[in-house]
């Protein structure tokens, strides 16, 4: 896709700020630290210290909150009283751990109490009435609600006329007139600026518990750890004792006193000790969140409340094999996207960017709807059709309120809701492109006509020599970083790049050295960097630094976030030479003896052959960098020629492009039968999903979709590991409904191979 499509990142200069020497002699270290806090407008010594430290915090009372002391009183005569508790939560990570955090408190006060979190996709976000009807019929005397509930009128109402009394927790936005509950406790009731105001949910139901716990010398401590995966997890904003909550429920997570979490950790493979911010937002969140977007939540609250460890491994690992399914179902969703943008173009002529399909899993196209706007700067709706009703999720940029835009649009849609930077809505699937137009002309009218990529605030200029661990680790004292403190943003000024190589399993990032005019050179790695475009000249870097732990020592990790080219280069700047010398044999009428003269000349030369056996080459995961790259069997996918190119980063590419024979349904699926009969006669079962998409010269998504195929035909069996490897065993059942279906996929899922190679057959590959 041409990169004129994707708006580029307005860098804004580091504002001049003067740090008063206190506030520079109380933090120390590098001067980045105190200009950091000057901007933020902390310039005293205490301050600063509140900022960098819970111990130095004085938090506010629990008691300042509306309604608390009303809620209080009604859970201690629940208690009391024996009465039979319903906590009622929410499937996100905040609901999960405001539930498990509820539950584990009140039944340490001895409470009758349950829990209920509601499935995605048959009872939606909120009270669902149906199912609180079965809820009470069962017999329940008091309803608590966590991170939900605010705008829940009829489901309060139900529970009154049953005589339930009803507490609601929540934080979201305030409806014009609040339920008729016994209390409201919600820090939006609080003025702007309190220092309660910006709790997440389960930082509500801590406050609750807290309250409870200062009448009976409780011990509220022990849901600190959960309180800090809500925050980080729901992007709080970090400020007053939302902060504090975060800062003392990461030490509490580093200590991993939790079942839970800690079987959570070991199948991501994070020392508790190591653990950060970075940690919940990138491994533990996306997990716990797996479950709610793609199956039942109700296991998570178990996962976090169990004291049996081998319980806890058990439903980790189950998380686990959710979590493999979301990433893949988010990059076949993220792919599929950027098909249609490139398939036709003048979708990026709307001020929204509004997809649909009905292959598309509607658990995962909140998570592909950030990243494209991430990517192309503009609100992205992206809508699941899988029945004549549209289900969709968009997400918005800085200064358009999607929310309030989707309130001008209403008449398009059968329902929506949310804030606004995120909203959820749904619309008869054939009124798309009328929603498209109109949804258009509203952000216009907001002032979203042109895409804006998000600005790139400068902390401060460096030079390649003063990048070290140790000014990694002085800038780490201004953690956590996240939403209200992001981390700093340091630019280094005229380098060049040096040398670049594909990393992880499937060569999707890239480490790259970036050299100075005086010849230092610095690591640095751009994650999901693969198939992106690098300077071809002289350019300004920036990027973020911060310590890492690899195999056991501590390193500076310098993170790719954007470069900036130097007008001054760009004069020197060939674009029409080509990036590596091009011997072109595709098509060839004896490409065999062509590859045997390409051998003779160039004996060290890396091949790349699937599929295929071929004396010396390699498949995909076999790849490393070398000056000549011969391409034996034509790529499967775009990104696997991309990570290719990344990886090995060629001179010289000699490209040949036979064609393999598991291109069809019944070859792919004999030729992968037979890899699975391998795999257990002669080890054990144990498979790798990237090693069988080499062997069969496919994406992992088609080799995926093929196991599911002969699992429904009743000839296999397996389970996926923490490690992501398959294991595999052979079954006798039979065939299964959705075998049609599958099917189905996996034609469509060839065919796009089958049209890749087609087209790179035929491409332009001067560079």
């Amino acid at each position: 896709m041409s990169a004129e499509k994707r708006p580029r990142r307005e860098w804004r200069e580091p504002t001049p700020v003067a740090a008063p020497d206190v506030l520079r002699a109380a933090v120390g270290g590098h001067r980045l630290v105190a200009e950091h806090l000057a901007r933020k407008g902390i310039v005293s010594a205490a301050d600063a210290q509140c900022f960098m430290s819970a111990a130095a915090y004085t938090p506010a009372p629990a008691d300042e909150l509306p309604d608390i002391e009303r809620a209080v009183e009604r859970l201690r005569r629940a208690i009391r009283a024996h009465e039979q508790i319903l906590i009622w939560g929410d499937f996100d990570v905040d609901g999960q751990t405001a539930t498990a955090l509820l539950y584990a408190a009140l039944q340490q006060r001895g409470a009758r109490v349950s829990y209920h979190v509601p499935n995605r996709f048959s009872e939606g976000h909120g009270i669902h009435l149906p199912t609180l009807k079965r809820k009470l019929a069962g017999g329940v005397d008091l309803l608590l609600t966590c991170d939900t509930g605010v705008t829940a009128h009829d489901a309060v109402d139900y529970a009154a006329s049953r005589d339930v009394d009803t507490i609601i927790t929540d934080h979201h936005s305030l409806p014009a007139r609040l339920p008729a509950a016994s209390a409201v406790v919600n820090p939006q009731r609080l003025p702007a600026g309190h220092a309660l105001r910006e709790l997440p949910g389960v930082g509500v139901a801590y406050k609750l518990m807290e309250a409870l716990a200062a009448q009976d010398d409780g011990d509220p401590a022990e849901g600190l750890d959960l309180v800090a995966l809500g925050i980080v997890a729901d992007v709080m904003v970090q400020v007053d004792d939302t902060r504090y909550l975060l800062q003392r429920g990461l030490e509490r997570l580093r200590q991993n006193q939790r079942p839970g979490v800690s079987a959570i950790l070991e199948q991501a493979q994070i020392a508790a000790a190591e653990l950060n911010e970075g940690h919940i937002g990138f491994a533990i969140g996306p997990r716990l969140n797996a479950l709610g977007r793609l199956d039942d939540a109700n296991p998570a609250v178990e996962l976090l409340t169990t004291a049996d460890r081998a319980q806890a491994r058990m439903l980790a690992h189950r998380l686990e094999g959710f979590n493999a399914r979301r990433k893949f179902l988010s990059n076949q969703v993220y792919e599929s996207t950027i098909a249609q943008i490139e398939a036709e173009p003048s979708l990026l002529d709307y001020a929204a960017l509004v997809l649909s399909h009905s292959d598309w899993h509607s658990g995962v196209i909140g998570i592909v709807a950030s990243r494209l706007v991430e990517e192309f700067g503009r609100p992205t709706v992206l809508i699941a059709t899988p029945d004549e009703t549209g289900r969709g999720s968009a997400r918005s940029v800085a200064g358009l309120d999607i929310t309030a835009a989707f309130g001008r649009v209403a008449a398009q849609l059968t329902r929506y809701g949310g804030h606004s930077m995120a909203a959820g809505m749904s619309l008869p699937a054939d009124k798309i492109f009328q929603f498209r137009r109109a949804l258009s002309g509203v952000l216009r009218e907001m002032g979203g006509a042109e895409p804006t990529a998000p600005a790139l605030a400068v902390s401060g200029y460096l030079e390649l020599p003063e990048l070290s661990l140790a000014l990694a680790e002085d800038i780490e004292r201004l953690a956590p970083f996240g939403n209200g403190n992001p981390p700093l943003t340091l630019a280094t000024r005229d380098l060049k790049l040096a040398s670049r190589r594909g990393l992880g399993r499937r060569g999707e990032h890239l480490q790259v050295e970036v050299e100075d005019e005086a010849g230092h050179r610095q690591r640095v790695i751009w994650w999901r960097g693969a198939g992106k475009d690098l300077p071809a000249g002289k350019f300004d870097l920036a990027y973020t630094l911060r310590s890492s732990a690899y195999k056991g020592q501590r390193e500076a990790l310098i993170e790719w976030l954007d470069f900036r080219p130097l007008e001054s280069a760009l004069s020197d700047i060939n674009v029409d030479e080509p990036a590596w010398e091009l011997q072109d044999y595709r098509g060839s009428d004896d490409p065999h003896s062509a590859l045997a003269s390409a051998r003779e000349w160039y004996p060290q030369a890396q091949i790349w052959a699937e599929a295929e056996r071929l004396e010396g080459a390699v498949n995909r995961l076999g790849l490393s960098a070398s000056e000549t790259l011969i391409v034996w069997t034509a790529p499967p996918a775009a990104e696997a020629w991309s990570a290719a190119l990344a990886t090995v980063s060629p001179q010289r590419l000699i490209v040949f492009g036979a064609l393999p024979d598991s291109a069809e349904p019944a070859g792919f699926l004999r030729r992968l039968a037979g890899l699975i009969k391998f795999s257990i006669n002669r080890r054990g079962g144990a498979a790798g999903l990237e090693a069988l998409a080499a062997a069969t010269a496919q994406p992992e998504r088609t080799v995926q979709v093929g196991l599911q195929v002969l699992r429904a035909l009743g000839k296999l069996d397996y389970q996926v590991a923490a490690s992501g490897e398959y294991q595999l065993r052979a079954a006798d059942n039979p065939p299964g409904g959705e075998l049609g279906d599958l099917r189905q996929r996996l034609d469509l899922l060839l065919g796009e191979t089958r049209a890749f190679r087609e087209y790179w057959l035929k491409m332009d590959m001067r560079g």
